[in-house]
C-alpha cells in the first residue's frame, strides 16, 4: 500500500516535470520594421538640422542601433556620419543626462 501511494506520487511528479521542460507560448508582438528614409524617399540627412537627429538619440546621447530603429545599413552609415557631425560642429551634446 505504501508502495502503490508512492508510485502515484512519482508519475504526478514526472508529469508535473515534463509539462515545465515544453515551452512557453509566449505571444509577442512582431512589427514588421521598416527604414523611417526608404518609406519617406528621403535621400541626404542633413547633418544641420539637429531636431531632426534627437530622434535616432536615446535620453543619453548615444546613437540608437539598426535593430531597435529598423534603418537600412547604407542609411544607418549616413546618419551616424550625420550626427557626428553635428555633434561637432556643436549643434547637439556629445553625452547629457537628458536630451529628451
Amino acid at each position: 500500500m505504501i508502495l502503490e501511494e508512492s508510485n502515484q506520487n512519482n508519475t504526478t511528479k514526472k508529469d508535473s516535470d515534463l509539462r515545465y521542460l515544453s515551452p512557453l507560448k509566449i505571444e509577442t508582438k512582431t512589427e514588421k520594421k521598416y527604414c523611417y528614409f526608404e518609406k519617406r524617399n528621403i535621400k541626404y540627412i542633413d547633418y544641420k538640422d539637429p531636431t531632426f537627429l534627437i530622434k535616432f538619440l536615446n535620453a543619453q546621447g548615444k546613437i540608437l542601433p539598426r535593430r531597435i530603429t529598423g534603418t537600412l545599413q547604407k542609411n544607418q552609415n549616413k546618419l551616424n556620419s550625420a550626427i557626428k557631425r553635428c555633434r561637432h560642429i556643436g549643434l547637439l551634446p556629445f553625452v547629457t543626462d537628458d536630451l529628451r
